[in-house]
């Protein structure tokens, strides 16, 4: 496929296609366009691999200008980037529509193709090679691609707590961070959470501030004190309660689902 095919949809546009069978080429301004993006350079600078760019002269209305463009590996890297709720969609169009056309037969089937492989047995032999080679890699850039949503799927929940809970003003007791970090797969409770605070240093483990934190901690914002004030026998005291803020949260919630 050495000349520019362009395929069209009526959702995204129209998508420049380059390359070969085995390896084809799609222009990055289409792909990017078509996904949301607004800065095509930035959004392949952050989501593509140097190996997965490249530079194409392409005669344009313009005339002849070199363009990027960009691999299989590339446009994957660039649909599971993007944050278009379309994004899905295109890329089934892509994966159901414009690369079986591409690939059909294993190979633009011009005549000219057609005829080497009917005078020159050979030359289907060679043909056939590529075909596999060609075949292996696709299996291998959607099976890179699937793992990549996977991984974004499972990530996406933790993220968006840890979103949620850094931006909240609350801060929660120990017991309620202990729940917080059993919910997300480290079993543990109040008591021990409470240890391994001591033992950790985070916690004062004697004297008059026991269990209260070191100001340290404080002044990172990991810890804010509560301060209630009691009667006993008639004489008013005060008592400090230790309360971790939704940034100390995500600090320790990471500390523990991060452990072997």
């Amino acid at each position: 496929m050495n000349d520019i095919q362009i395929f069209n949809s009526p959702q995204f546009g129209d998508i420049r296609t380059s390359g070969t069978p085995d390896n084809p080429l799609f222009c990055a301004s289409d792909i990017c366009s078509a996904l949301g993006y607004t800065n095509s350079r930035k959004a392949i600078a952050d989501h593509c691999d140097e190996g997965d760019v490249t530079k194409r002269d392409t005669l344009t209305n313009g005339g002849t200008q070199s363009m990027t463009f960009v691999n299989e590996s590339g446009l994957y890297s660039l649909i599971f980037g993007s944050r278009l709720k379309e994004a899905r969609q295109f890329k089934q169009w892509v994966t159901s529509e414009v690369l079986p056309t591409i690939r059909r037969h294993g190979m633009y089937a011009t005549g000219t193709t057609i005829e080497s492989i009917i005078e020159d047995p050979d030359s289907a032999i060679m043909i056939l090679q590529a075909m596999q080679k060609e075949r292996r890699q696709r299996m291998e850039a959607e099976r890179q691609a699937e793992e990549l949503s996977r991984q974004a799927i499972e990530n996406r929940p933790k993220v968006v707590f840890a979103e949620a809970v850094a931006g909240s003003k609350s801060a929660c007791l120990i017991g309620e961070l202990a729940k917080m970090i059993a919910q997300n797969g480290y079993p543990i409770g109040e008591k021990r959470l409470f240890q391994w605070l001591r033992d950790n240093h985070y916690l004062c483990a004697y004297g008059e501030r026991f269990n209260l934190p070191y100001q340290q901690y404080i002044e990172q914002g990991l810890f804010t004190l509560k301060q209630n004030v009691f009667s006993v026998d008639g004489e008013m005291r005060t008592r400090n309660t230790t309360k971790v803020t939704g940034k100390g949260q995500v600090y320790f919630i990471n500390k523990f689902i991060s452990k072997p």
